[in-house]
């Protein structure tokens, strides 16, 4: 009862309310426009011979799409050329000072680089659409284009680079009036909204033997030691005490009291696999619809399974963790801030000791954070190379619903308490992550 009083609570709060429903209308637009046919394209023989051929690739780029790639919709990109562009801006902020600048400028800074962002993922977006419309041209000796030549690639290209840029103009409405992360409660639709199709063929490969009783109730158990093993480590903080000195202001004294800073293990969230999926994407995106014996083998080495793949993906895993966490935590500025207000890390002294302390805290945090990503992610291959199931049960879109879901519950956990509502969990309130 509890719980079901807790969500009455929602629509007792008229912002909330209207938040939470705005975010489900957008969303809902996502779901109508991943049906919407791409003219031109037969995308009915389309999506079966990409289903019957594509395999393990194909079916981990559709969790991203929500099914619009291999049916080849005028949202068939996805948001993926949107997280391309603002990971290779997040990347310039680093290696070119000017960019670097703006990011320290405060709103006005922000506004510049999400400009420069979006007209990344439109450029990326026409790359990668010319580039489709020009293999499907060729795949099956054309049967899939109805009228192919230079009007049916233009056409091609203005409607998947308008479908993007109409996701992400969706992801930011959903973040600045909605309730979440816009862009990743995108992406969170696209993979549950391929969930009762993976209880479907999950289903049919049982009842035609391929998948054995007890191996689906060992799926199943996974499963559920996944979901419960990613909420632990989200949740899990380690929590570094601080200690504020006595201040004489005039009459009145302030400080002396004890805290702590909570280092989450997990400081980059959901960022790093979410990242080396779109670099590992784009290439293999590409080489799926090029009718060329050695393209379509690198796009075969790319695909969930393959040795290659999960080195890369691994490799990019521990990357984006290290360099997610290096921009979201600043062990200097929390220092600085510290020694400003009279606080200090008992047993450290203030200033460069207390940066070069925390540094060390949060880059063994992060090797945890890292390690902990990829076993989980490495999951789906081991269940494509071992049990021959739908790979989407597992690791990488389980990380990503559960993650999202948890900072989406945290979000509306704070509006309720604002407002003295009781939270969603008695116990405690789930803490959101950054980034």
């Amino acid at each position: 009862m509890g719980l079901i009083s807790s969500f009455q609570n929602i629509f007792k709060i008229a912002e909330l309310k209207g938040r939470i429903l705005f975010t489900l209308a957008l969303l809902t637009v996502y779901r109508i426009g991943c049906h919407i046919p791409t003219p031109g394209i037969n995308g009915e023989q389309l999506s079966e011979f990409l289903t019957q051929r594509g395999g393990a690739i194909m079916g981990f780029f559709d969790m991203f799409s929500g099914g619009a790639l291999s049916r080849a919709t005028i949202f068939a990109l996805g948001i993926m050329p949107y997280i391309s562009a603002s990971i290779i801006m997040q990347l310039l902020t680093v290696v070119i000072p000017a960019i670097g600048k703006l990011a320290k400028e405060g709103e006005a800074g922000r506004k510049k680089i999400v400009k420069y962002t979006r007209y990344g993922t439109v450029l990326i977006s026409a790359v990668q659409s010319f580039i489709i419309a020009s293999g499907l041209e060729t795949m099956q000796d054309g049967m899939f284009v109805t009228n192919p030549g230079w009007s049916f690639r233009i056409i091609t290209m203005i409607t998947l680079t308008s479908g993007t840029a109409f996701i992400m103009w969706l992801g930011e409405q959903i973040t600045e009036r909605g309730i979440g992360n816009g862009i990743s409660l995108i992406i969170f639709a696209s993979i549950v909204a391929r969930f009762p199709s993976a209880v479907v063929s999950t289903i049919r490969l049982t009842q035609a033997g391929e998948l054995s009783p007890f191996i689906l109730i060992l799926l199943i158990a996974m499963m559920v030691a996944v979901i419960a093993g990613i909420i632990y480590i989200e949740r899990g903080q380690r929590k570094i005490p601080v200690q504020y000195a006595k201040r004489v202001v005039g009459r009145k004294v302030y400080g002396g009291q004890s805290t702590h800073l909570p280092l989450k293990i997990n400081t980059a969230g959901v960022i790093p696999p979410i990242f080396a999926s779109s670099i590992i994407m784009f290439p293999a995106t590409i080489a799926g619809f090029i009718a060329i014996p050695w393209v379509q083998s690198i796009a075969r080495q790319l695909s969930p399974g393959n040795v290659l793949y999960t080195v890369l993906y691994v490799s990019m895993i521990f990357f984006f963790a290290y360099f997610y966490t290096a921009i979201v935590f600043n062990p200097v500025d929390i220092a600085d801030n510290l020694k400003k207000y009279g606080g200090y890390i008992p047993g450290i002294r203030p200033g460069q000791k207390t940066s070069e302390y925390l540094y060390r805290v949060l880059s063994r945090l992060t090797l945890i954070g890292a390690v902990y990503l990829s076993v989980v992610c490495v999951i789906p291959t081991l269940l494509i190379a071992k049990f021959n199931v739908p790979f989407y049960f597992g690791g990488t879109s389980l990380l990503i619903a559960v993650g999202v879901a948890l900072d989406t519950v945290s979000q509306i956990e704070s509006h309720l308490v604002t407002r003295s509502y009781e939270g969603l969990l008695k116990k405690g309130r789930v803490r959101g992550r950054r980034g």
